[in-house]
């Protein structure tokens, strides 16, 4: 997944972060005793390089950068996804805000990818964004190279809306596909999940 170098400042997207618990997982914001294990999972070039912001190599400086930029909450909202019982860090998730509005991102370390992680950390935040915001549409969009992501995106009911250009700070100007899920949709994929 991939998200947006570019982020304002409008309040209108503003969430507080609660802890959000799934099945598997346990989403909270990141702290101090997640260094180690960021840095072992976001110090993998596969991973950065379907990201804009991440950069590789990724070490200890890296870590407490971006932990202090999660406490600005200049970006949205960002979570530390742990598996539940365990507190094992396995990757991040967020919402943030940017030109074309609130957009979805993630990514999960290497050693945890195809177990679905991804996908119940996105189900959750759609949710967020909807119940505690007034925006009309989510937005989210992945690397054209990231079908795995892709997949993510159309299970959480996500529709195609183009192909852009991203600057990744690993990949340079790479091309991405965009999606766009708005509420009316968002609100029959939940009541289509009940019955």
């Amino acid at each position: 997944m991939v998200a947006e170098a570019e982020d304002t400042d409008d309040e209108s997207y503003a969430i507080d972060c609660p802890v959000l618990v799934t099945e598997r997982l346990v989403m909270r914001a990141p702290c101090e005793g997640d260094v180690a294990q960021l840095v072992e999972l976001a110090d993998n070039r596969h991973v950065a390089e379907m990201l804009a912001r991440m950069p590789h190599p990724y070490g200890e400086a890296e870590a407490r950068a971006f932990l202090a930029m999660t406490k600005s909450r200049r970006a949205g909202i960002v979570y530390a996804l742990t598996l539940a019982g365990t507190d094992t860090f396995v990757g991040c998730a967020g919402l943030n805000t940017t030109d074309r509005g609130l957009e979805l991102g993630y990514w999960i370390g290497e050693p945890c990818w195809k177990r679905g992680y991804a996908t119940e950390a996105a189900h959750a935040l759609v949710d967020l964004a909807f119940q505690k915001t007034s925006i009309q549409v989510l937005h989210a969009s992945t690397r054209v190279i990231n079908p795995a992501s892709r997949r993510v995106i159309h299970k959480c009911g996500f529709q195609y809306a183009g192909q852009g250009m991203l600057n990744s700070i690993v990949a340079g100007q790479v091309p991405v596909e965009r999606y766009r899920l708005d509420r009316k949709t968002w609100i029959s994929l939940r009541n289509w999940v009940h019955f």
